[in-house]
């Protein structure tokens, strides 16, 4: 059995369907539903099963699963980099995984995980996926402290050379709608233009970079979940590895694709940034990927543009499912 966690949210949901695509169907997803619309996500999709985080939580620390494991893909977290409550995090992100990691050893399950691009911080360390730099890293917000909190412990424990760690750039695309604030700036910038005809962006603070000039590694999730199934057989491939497209680009490129996928005049108007949001701003982030090519993934990702275009017209134009179209 393939244990998807936060199987029902924006990258979950997209394994999860991938894994369909390559004949999976022994699959448990393990999440929240709440009262958000995520449940959307699982719309078409095949699986065995769907149990509440908390419950499979209980399971896992009295050693009472009641199905065995093949493979564990950890995707389930608290994802918002403005959550202020740390014990929070620090339960739902570090603990969860520990107890989870902890599980599955012993029992020889494959264990793939989300790390994330914001344990690198300001990024004048640059973004290399290096075990050996971790302790130098130096994370903005809390958010990014709960994942590096796990991929150190991980070290500590000396098992980080048993388990995969994905550290995912700015990911965009289909399934993300539930998201509220944390939805892509390509999700919330298509609804501004469909309701205004223009696109709101930050300013700079920062005498480098021109309004809207801010760089992002924008991975499209298509990209991101092949690398990260890529682990899934690879037995012998571990450690930490960055998950993007390689290439930074600009907010206004960004947009300028939007604008251009759906057939709209460029409209940018340039907003002030919260004074909260002004020391934990990244204006640069970049996946180096020569760590992950250089165990074997050779497919080329979507360049910004195609990533964008295909979102667009394939999906948000039409309100569909990556479950439900393929």
């Amino acid at each position: 059995m393939i244990v998807v966690t936060g199987g029902a949210g924006f990258i979950g949901s997209a394994v999860v369907s991938r894994l369909n695509e390559l004949g999976h169907e022994k699959i448990v997803i393990v999440d929240r539903l709440g009262t958000s619309e995520k449940w959307k996500n699982l719309n078409g999709l095949s699986f065995s099963e769907i149990f509440h985080k908390d419950e499979f939580y209980n399971w896992l620390i009295e050693e009472r699963v009641p199905f065995n494991i093949n493979a564990v893909i950890h995707l389930g977290a608290c994802s918002s980099t403005t959550e202020k409550d740390s014990d929070y995090l620090v339960q739902n992100n570090l603990r969860y995984s520990q107890e989870l990691v902890k599980y599955c050893l012993p029992r020889k399950a494959r264990f793939i995980y989300a790390s994330s691009a914001a344990t690198y911080g300001d990024g004048s360390l640059g973004y290399n996926d290096n075990e050996d730099e971790l302790e130098k890293l130096r994370p903005l917000n809390m958010y990014g402290y709960s994942k590096h909190l796990f991929d150190i412990w991980l070290k500590k424990m000396k098992i980080s050379n048993k388990v995969v760690g994905i550290k995912y750039f700015n990911v965009y695309g289909p399934n993300e709608f539930h998201k509220a604030d944390m939805r892509s700036v390509v999700h919330k910038a298509f609804g501004q233009i469909l309701e205004t005809g223009k696109v709101k962006l930050f300013k700079s603070y920062h005498e480098d970079y021109g309004d809207g000039e801010q760089m992002r590694d924008f991975v499209y999730v298509k990209d991101a979940v092949n690398m990260t199934l890529s682990f899934l057989e690879n037995l012998d491939k571990n450690g930490l590895y960055n998950v993007g497209s390689g290439k930074a680009r600009s907010w206004n490129d960004l947009v300028t694709s939007l604008f251009n996928a759906m057939n709209k005049p460029v409209n940018i108007e340039y907003i002030d940034m919260p004074e909260e949001l002004r020391g934990k701003y990244q204006y640069f982030t970049e996946a180096n990927l020569d760590k992950i090519r250089g165990v074997g993934y050779s497919e080329k990702t979507h360049s910004l543009e195609e990533g964008i275009t295909d979102y667009v017209q394939n999906y948000l134009m039409k309100n569909m499912f990556l479950g439900l179209s393929k």
